[in-house]
């Protein structure tokens, strides 16, 4: 009897993409958006925790489509979590970031054409610790010390990159 040593190796090879595709996979699963007219402006995310709002219109100009901000949601909200730049943090599973969504907007007047914003998310280090009430309380004298003794927790991180994909038109 003969047994095939490489069948198993190969089987192994043949999985290890579609592997590496699942982790692609977001948190958060979305259908694709509703169609955008040029220049409506429309709220693609908010993240609450980040106090950011993200924002986007298609502009109708070739060159640059779609035209995607990052907003305050209010000047007097408690951040929990920090909005990084994509360009410089350039999130990646195996730096930590967690492909948390991914949204898609299609252009109302340009069928084909669709925004579509990967938002990653880098957990925290440290989860916070509940109480007896399942309530995550922060004494202001404990955070204190903490910031004191330079040992304040990591804040979750968000980022974003914007894609255009499908054919521009005029």
């Amino acid at each position: 009897m003969r047994i095939n040593a490489f069948r198993p190796v190969a089987t192994l090879l043949a999985l290890l993409p579609l592997a590496a595709y699942a982790q692609q996979q977001p948190e958060i699963q979305r259908p694709v958006g509703t169609a955008q007219a040029v220049g409506a402006l429309h709220t693609l995310r908010q993240i609450p925790e980040a106090c950011t709002r993200m924002e986007g219109a298609f502009t109708g100009d070739p060159a640059k489509p779609y035209d995607m901000k990052l907003v305050r949601t209010s000047p007097n909200c408690q951040a929990r979590a920090v909005f990084m730049d994509y360009a410089k943090v350039q999130p990646s599973v195996a730096s930590g970031w967690k492909l948390n969504d991914i949204i898609k907007v299609p252009s109302a007047s340009c069928s084909g054409q669709q925004a579509v914003v990967n938002v990653w998310r880098k957990p925290a280090g440290q989860a916070l610790k509940l109480d007896g009430q399942d309530r995550a309380r922060i004494y202001l004298e404990d955070a204190k010390n903490q910031a004191a003794a330079g040992k304040l927790a990591a804040l979750p991180a968000y980022a974003a990159v914007l894609e255009v994909e499908g054919k521009a038109c005029r």
